[in-house]
């Protein structure tokens, strides 16, 4: 028989009835929602340190650029010859560009092809340009008969030796550590010619805390 609208069906008491769903309670989602919050926070500080590094990456990459572009290059100090203006482990950065467009000069430190092996490089002073004549007389160095200030050869660097006088030859440099007495240059080998002068020592960039343009 067909049920109006205000007819109830009688319920068997037997038959249980489901609960009405309930709410989450407060706590539960409030820790649901700092998960949330912290994970969001861990996808932010990944993305910001991810952004860092290709930033870095590509800074170096720009430098790296410039460096072969403008010719510089990045050398590293080994050995004691260059003391105490240079150190062993020092990195420099060479401007070889610099004498493309111009002459070295008297008192550069710059870097060389050592003259009896051209594949090793050696970082040493300019002493004397072509024309001018040297001679070292009890360790201290005239050029054209002047004696040449030496205050960046510390005293226990020093030495007593005497050498010439010789004449540097057209096209060539002479040039000597600052570490006088624990140096091969050209004392020893003799002048340098100038297409085996490589660049100018124009930074010293490591150790940080000891960097300086030169």
């Amino acid at each position: 028989m067909a049920l109006d609208s205000e007819h109830v069906a009688p319920v068997d008491p037997m038959i249980a009835v489901p609960p009405a769903p309930t709410a989450a309670p407060a706590a539960m989602r409030l820790e649901i929602d700092e998960d949330g919050l912290r994970f969001r926070r861990r996808l932010r500080i990944l993305g910001e340190e991810l952004f860092a590094w290709f930033k870095t990456l590509g800074s170096a990459a720009v430098y790296a650029t410039l460096i072969v572009t403008f010719g510089f290059q990045v050398a590293r100090v080994e050995g004691q010859s260059m003391a105490p203006t240079l150190e062993d482990q020092d990195r420099l950065i060479v401007n070889k560009f610099v004498y493309r467009v111009g002459e070295p000069s008297r008192g550069e430190i710059v870097m060389l092809s050592y003259p009896l092996n051209p594949d090793q490089s050696f970082v040493k002073r300019i002493i004397a340009e072509e024309g001018d004549q040297v001679r070292i007389v009890d360790g201290q160095v005239y050029v054209n008969d002047v004696p040449q200030s030496d205050d960046f050869v510390a005293e226990e660097f020093r030495d007593h030796e005497n050498y010439g006088p010789e004449l540097v030859p057209e096209g060539y440099y002479f040039v000597m550590g600052d570490h006088r007495n624990n140096s091969s240059d050209s004392r020893h080998w003799g002048p340098v010619p100038k297409k085996y002068v490589i660049g100018r020592v124009q930074l010293r960039w490591w150790p940080i805390p000891d960097a300086r343009v030169f």
